[in-house]
């Protein structure tokens, strides 16, 4: 915190994540309130997702070859053109699912130039001892802002409309990329063609076993969560609970749980640190287990709020280990690596979930996603290499 760069980044993140906390709400109410169902909710959130795993590859070379704090300017700023334009169409009453998608597209070509540059930013801005510090550090204030976003956002829902959550996330996107211009972050110094840093990132994210497996249980596992979560969560709130509201409020608990696994990982630092991010993913199937059961509101706070907790430690492991154990100038490229493989099956599942909704049962569909969420968190936690990857005393605690 006494470093005025990681102070600028982190309240850029902080900033950001203020509005983006009650986007995913009003996203879900803007297609239901449009005409739209679970079919075309699937497809809108299908739409947001492929640009992702399509230029991810490009932001990760980018990132090795380019100044990160610029590359993350740029996405900030696509992004609140995109969620600009959305409020606006919302607004004004002409939304419709197929214009929905259309600015989804182009937010979701932002994350896949910020995702990568992020991941490298860290180990620009602090030493390596400080590495899961920082981590914990930048998601403790971001993740205390989803605790009220979500519920905010559902209160702006149901008494305002999605127009103005989505309008005040343009907004924050917008003030973040200010932050993130003042940065000014040196660009590496490379002297291969483009095409050589991707096959040869291909090569080093190949040669890590425990990198590749660690990304294909993540294809499995995130696809079945968000499924179950994103796409059948706010349809089963609006039949089952209190609609945006009660949805509000699950996505307040998913956050608090998050705030609780970041405060965990400052004080709380695991030698095993992959094996440990394996594991905790694994709760993630409990939300999706109470959803099904159709439990009471209480207790279904409750399974979100630890699977929140398990998220977040799950997340600030990953990251140190991931930091730790690759060179500083592969970081954009492995990332982006990982990322396509963790998204690779996203629009894939929401298609398959959407189609199938009309066929299955609700329930059937949440205990299926919740089943595979379990298995991938089983199989990842039998590979060998996972248990190898620790963390390691030369970089500090």
């Amino acid at each position: 915190m006494r470093l005025p760069a990681f102070r600028r980044f982190l309240l850029a993140n902080l900033v950001s994540a203020t509005g983006s906390a009650m986007a995913p709400l009003a996203l879900a109410y803007a297609v239901l309130g449009a005409g739209g169902g679970a079919g075309a909710l699937g497809v809108v959130l299908a739409a947001n997702t492929v640009p992702t795993v399509v230029f991810l590859l490009v932001g990760g070379v980018l990132a090795d070859r380019v100044s990160r704090s610029r590359l993350l300017f740029g996405g900030n700023l696509l992004a609140a053109v995109a969620q600009g334009v959305l409020a606006v169409v919302v607004a004004t009453g002409r939304a419709t699912p197929a214009s929905i998608a259309a600015c989804g597209f182009v937010s979701g070509i932002a994350v896949a130039f910020t995702t990568p540059a992020a991941q490298g930013v860290v180990t620009q801005l602090v030493a390596p001892g400080q590495l899961q510090q920082a981590n914990a550090l930048l998601r403790l204030p971001t993740n205390a802002v989803k605790v009220v976003g979500p519920v905010t956002g559902g209160l702006i829902v149901a008494f305002g409309g999605p127009a103005w959550a989505l309008g005040l996330d343009a907004l924050t996107f917008a003030v973040a990329a200010l932050l993130l211009l003042g940065l000014r972050l040196g660009a590496p110094v490379v002297a291969s063609g483009a095409l050589a840093d991707l096959r040869a990132g291909w090569h080093g994210f190949w040669s890590r076993t425990w990198l590749w497996t660690y990304t294909a249980a993540g294809t499995v596992l995130v696809a079945a969560f968000l499924a179950g979560y994103q796409l059948l969560g706010p349809v089963t709130a609006q039949e089952q609970y209190d609609g945006a509201r009660t949805w509000g409020f699950v996505q307040g608990a998913f956050s608090f749980g998050l705030f609780a696994g970041t405060v965990m990982c400052l004080r709380w630092k695991p030698h095993r640190l992959l094996g440990v991010a394996v594991a905790a993913s694994g709760g993630l199937a409990l939300p999706l287990v109470a959803l099904a059961l159709a439990l009471p509101l209480p207790w279904l706070l409750l399974a979100t709020a630890l699977a929140g907790v398990g998220l977040d430690v799950a997340g600030v492991t990953w990251v140190t280990a991931f930091q730790q154990h690759v060179p500083t100038e592969e970081l954009g490229r492995m990332s982006s690596f990982n990322q396509v493989g963790e998204r690779l099956a996203i629009p894939l599942s929401y298609l398959v979930v959407a189609l199938a909704a009309g066929a299955w049962d609700q329930r059937a569909m949440l205990l299926v996603c919740a089943g595979t969420v379990l298995g991938a968190t089983v199989l990842n936690l039998c590979v060998r290499d996972i248990h190898r990857v620790n963390r390691l005393p030369a970089q500090g605690s």
